[in-house]
């Protein structure tokens, strides 16, 4: 029975999934709580790491080490900076940077760490998955860079650099975390966000205020790639 890890940084993230799976049971494992369930011949084990990297690499690393995640799904929501994507719409990673990792003092550029890089890819396999997915939905899903960092950003100068420096689309704080944990122990993993602000001086207001229908879009299309999972 294969094994996949869904993983949210807030409850509000995960609660949809929590809903409609119904029946589960929780976990208590480094002081957060793991919800394991079977769906369709699928073993799952969900989580919400809590805001920022640090939180959402601890997570990441329990549900492989300690739950045996064979794949990792991450759902939620995240800022604009591509303006075709307005609030709700979907964008899946094609790969990941941290906008807030700078070592440039040592001639590197930024997001870059020795013996690392720059950019984290996301699996092809999951992502040509979400693109059926989309397609039987009909429902647009663009792909694209996600930026990671320890801030909510609400400024459009910092918007634009992250823009500019990395050709960033979207923004959030613990993709590429996740990213760089699922790299390390050859997890294949899939980073899906709805958009809930443009990372501007309204992001605040709007994030409040769409956080919740923002994720339960990702959330159903989460729950339509595990049907397709399934099926396999």
């Amino acid at each position: 029975m294969s094994k996949i890890a869904i993983m949210g940084a807030m409850v509000e993230e995960i609660e949809p999934l929590l809903e409609f799976l119904g029946t589960y049971e929780s976990v208590e494992v480094a002081d957060n709580t793991y919800y394991t369930a079977e769906y369709k011949g699928l073993e799952l084990v969900i989580a919400y790491s809590k805001i920022g990297k640090v939180f959402a690499s601890l997570t990441a690393s329990t549900m492989i080490q300690k739950f045996g995640a064979e794949k990792l799904l991450f759902s939620g929501v995240a800022g604009a900076i591509n303006p075709k994507l307005k609030i709700g719409d979907l964008i899946a990673a094609t790969s990941l940077c941290q906008h807030d990792l700078d070592i440039t003092a040592f001639g590197h550029p930024y997001g870059f760490v020795p013996e690392g890089g720059v950019f984290v890819e996301s699996d092809k396999t999951l992502l040509a998955i979400a693109n059926d997915v989309a397609s039987d939905l009909e429902k647009p899903l663009l792909e694209g860079v996600i930026a990671t960092g320890d801030q909510f950003v609400a400024d459009e100068v910092r918007k634009d650099w992250i823009e500019s420096t990395f050709n960033a689309d979207a923004l959030e704080m613990e993709g590429a975390s996740v990213a760089v944990v699922c790299d390390a122990f050859d997890v294949p993993f899939f980073i899906l966000r709805a958009i809930s602000d443009s990372a501007d001086m309204d992001a605040g207001f709007s994030f409040d205020e769409f956080l919740k229908s923002s994720a339960k879009e990702s959330a159903q299309f989460v729950i339509s790639m595990l049907d397709k999972l399934a099926s396999k």
